[in-house]
């Protein structure tokens, strides 16, 4: 008798699919569960937080590129002016 390996009773298939179809419904409401469950156990806490002027100077020279420090320095300003100086000193030594 030949008997294909891969064949199975007709009761199998069913209560696999029921198996199958009840196993993704069970991890999405789970899921939802501990989304709601995290949610209400602690509350998000707000921060704000305030950078000086000075601070925010600090920020936009540091993040300058070299063309604008090279602008700034050919209007006057020292502090550019300074900073050119310092690589091109770093380039020559």
């Amino acid at each position: 008798m030949n008997v294909n390996p891969l064949s199975q009773p007709a009761s199998s298939p069913a209560t696999g699919a029921v198996s199958t179809a009840s196993a993704p419904a069970t991890s999405s409401t789970t899921e939802a569960s501990k989304t709601s469950a995290a949610s209400t156990a602690a509350p998000q806490a707000s921060t704000t937080v305030s950078i000086s002027n000075a601070g925010r100077a600090a920020l936009a020279e540091a993040t300058e590129s070299a063309a604008t420090t090279a602008k700034e320095a050919g209007g006057g300003d020292r502090q550019a002016q300074r900073l050119l100086a310092k690589e091109a000193a770093r380039k020559i030594g």
